[in-house]
């Protein structure tokens, strides 16, 4: 692991106000490599291509425009959102190994709960069998990755339906409380720091 890795647990957060924190620390130079842990309100977010006819029905839902891969996803609260502010080329990471890392850890996370979980070619993401569990998008500038990955807990899922997650119609969705009961946001955020400490 990084002895410049930092851990940080921010809690609930405005999306627009996450994204210009980690700008803002990307951009500093103090950086130093972090991995956040927040939740979001309800948002709707779109990625660079992102086609926003895959919003059927956004309600009172804000929509916001964003610079991570992807396409369209929704954040809401008792999804731990984690956010990898990392110098990947100190790292000797690509994009693409960066992305199966993650997916890994994600994998590696699932199975602390019994969770059996696979991944899609050409669908960043993992799945239990076929409905998605987390998301990835992730944006790379100058050397460094932004962005992350939204994995559902214990949320209200209802708003997934109003949508196209990730353009795919139809697509369904899954979260760790469908597979065990009692769960806490704080629970799978101390067996993710663990995880990732082995990885970066």
């Amino acid at each position: 692991m990084s002895n410049d890795l930092a851990f940080k647990s921010l809690g609930l957060c405005d999306y627009q106000e996450t994204l210009d924190a980690m700008r803002s620390h990307l951009g500093s130079e103090q950086f130093h490599d972090e991995i956040w842990f927040v939740e979001h309100p309800p948002v709707f977010t779109l990625g660079t291509a992102a086609d926003k006819s895959h919003i059927l029905n956004a309600k009172n839902i804000p929509i916001i425009q964003t610079d991570r891969g992807g396409e369209v996803t929704y954040h809401g609260p008792g999804q731990l959102v984690i956010y990898f502010m990392l110098d990947i080329k100190r790292l000797e990471l690509g994009p693409k190994s960066l992305v199966q890392s993650i997916q890994n850890f994600t994998k590696n996370l699932l199975n602390e709960f019994s969770i059996e979980s696979n991944f899609i070619d050409g669908a960043p993401g993992v799945y239990v069998e076929d409905k998605k569990i987390a998301s990835i998008g992730l944006r790379i500038s100058k050397g460094k990755s932004y962005h992350g990955i939204s994995i559902n807990v214990d949320m209200d899922l209802e708003p997934f339906s109003n949508i196209n997650p990730c353009g795919y119609e139809g697509l369904e969705v899954a979260q760790i409380k469908d597979f065990k009961e009692k769960i806490t946001i704080k629970e799978v955020e101390q067996l993710a720091i663990k995880h990732l400490g082995l990885i970066f």
